[in-house]
């Protein structure tokens, strides 16, 4: 998950470099969304071990 929000993240730069505003928008969204999953995943996961053992 922390993979691809970081690829979403290196497309949404090269996007915005070259000039492709909407597209950079896009992928920075996703980018976005796919890292605050996988923050609450994290933390899920913490908690999760924190309570079974």
């Amino acid at each position: 998950m922390l993979r691809w929000a970081a690829i979403f993240f290196i497309i949404a730069i090269i996007a915005a470099v070259l000039g492709f505003g909407v597209i950079a928008g896009a992928a920075a969204g996703v980018a976005k969304v796919l890292f605050i999953v996988f923050l609450i995943f994290a933390v899920l996961s913490l908690l999760s071990r924190k309570l079974i053992s």
